[in-house]
């Protein structure tokens, strides 16, 4: 191909194939390095350099993505990225678009942290059924963290401020280093022994994942969640997360913030106070009114509905007759009755019969009678009785002929 023919290209077309070549051989890369001439402006992104002893890049991190790496990278600081390479077109610079941005060594922490964060939710303890109701207006609040922390110093002035009238239990501990996960475990059982309070806030400032790991233990997190006392988490800055916040029952961004969620406003209660009283005497005294209407129509219909004497004495005289009729009618109902049925129990009486001539044979079997119906129950071997309208007789048969009756 001649030079003529060849295509040539500008300056910028060539800084956009090579942006492309780039983008499209690399994918995220992660970086380790040092942080150089660091700069943040004013539209909230960041640009440095990160360099080693063999050689530097340019970097750009942008406000949408640097708010939440937690702290404020400072040059000389040692950080590990994540980032897309590409090239700045306008300067021809290579350069890494970061994404993800920690102090370095932190990787190792974060994929534990990541990997406790994975079973604690499998087994249910981030769950919404499970985390228990806030009080809104708790009768005293429980501060777990270290009587040294600055955050302690910010809760207590937030509470003075808002809910000046609600007592406060500090329970101190360690909030940093090893020792520090059993101290707030103990201090968690302190509080629910002693039962002082209906909230607990444990809170303390902001700081490196480092800082902040005791936060992260496995066992505190069983704590958290078997606690019978409702825990707001407020630990670090708004960007900060630790696996207590996702087990504790509210999770505040800052350690003013738990203070804040925890205790109502003193100034917005009275203000709500005074807005039921308001409510209250309004209902009363509707309902003062509205009674006071009732007694008034009660009061004109029994002007109209008070009785005559004389009328009352009459309808008194008429059913005290109509009474006493009824009660005569039902008596000579009852006579007839009852003679009717004695004159059914006379005809019934086998005493008429033997007065109209009949007679009655009684065997004996066994000192028991029963009466004879069949000649063939006649015999000479037993003894009978006779029974007649004036009296009764034993006899005994010597000869027994029955006849055959048509």
């Amino acid at each position: 191909m001649s030079e003529i023919s060849r295509e040539i290209l500008s300056v910028g077309d060539l800084n956009r194939a090579i942006a492309a070549s780039l983008e499209d051989r690399f994918d995220t890369v992660w970086v380790s390095g040092e942080i150089s001439n660091f700069k943040a402006y004013d539209s909230g992104h960041w640009y440095f350099s990160l360099k080693d002893a063999e050689g530097q890049i340019r970097c750009v991190m942008f406000r949408g993505r640097n708010g939440q790496v937690g702290f404020m990278p400072q040059s000389g600081d040692l950080v590990e990225v994540s980032a897309s390479l590409g090239m700045y077109v306008p300067r021809g610079d290579i350069q890494l678009t970061i994404q993800t941005l920690r102090r370095a060594g932190m990787g190792g922490l974060y994929e534990a942290f990541l990997k406790l964060k994975a079973k604690l939710a499998k087994e249910g303890l981030f769950d919404d059924e499970r985390k228990r109701e806030i009080p809104t207006h708790p009768r005293s609040i429980g501060i777990i963290t270290s009587p040294q922390a600055a955050a302690l110093k910010d809760v207590l002035s937030t509470l003075a401020r808002r809910a000046p009238h609600i007592p406060i239990v500090i329970y101190p501990t360690l909030v940093q280093g090893p020792d520090a996960p059993a101290g707030i475990i103990a201090a968690l059982k302190a509080a629910e022994k002693e039962q002082a309070v209906d909230v607990i806030l444990l809170v303390r400032g902001g700081g490196s994942i480092e800082d902040l790991w005791a936060f992260n233990d496995e066992q505190l997190a069983y704590a958290i969640a078997d606690s019978s006392i409702p825990v707001v988490s407020g630990v670090g800055h708004e960007t900060d997360f630790t696996i207590a916040d996702f087990v504790a029952d509210l999770r505040a961004p800052t350690p003013t913030g738990a203070a804040e969620l925890a205790a109502p406003r003193r100034d917005q209660m009275l203000q709500e106070l005074d807005a039921i009283m308001q409510a209250l005497l309004q209902r009363i005294n509707q309902r003062v009114e509205r009674e006071a209407q009732t007694l008034d129509q009660l009061a004109l219909r029994l002007s109209h509905a008070l009785p005559n004497p004389d009328r009352m004495r009459e309808q008194i005289q008429g059913w005290q007759q109509r009474l006493n009729q009824a009660w005569f009618v039902r008596m000579e109902n009852w006579k007839r009755n009852q003679s009717h049925h004695q004159s059914q129990l006379e005809m019934l009486n086998p005493q008429r019969t033997l007065e109209r001539g009949y007679a009655v044979i009684l065997s004996k079997n066994k000192e028991e009678l029963h009466a004879v119906r069949k000649p063939s129950e006649l015999t000479v071997s037993n003894s009978y009785q006779i029974r007649l309208a004036e009296g009764q007789a034993d006899v005994e048969f010597s000869e027994v002929n029955p006849v055959e009756t048509k």
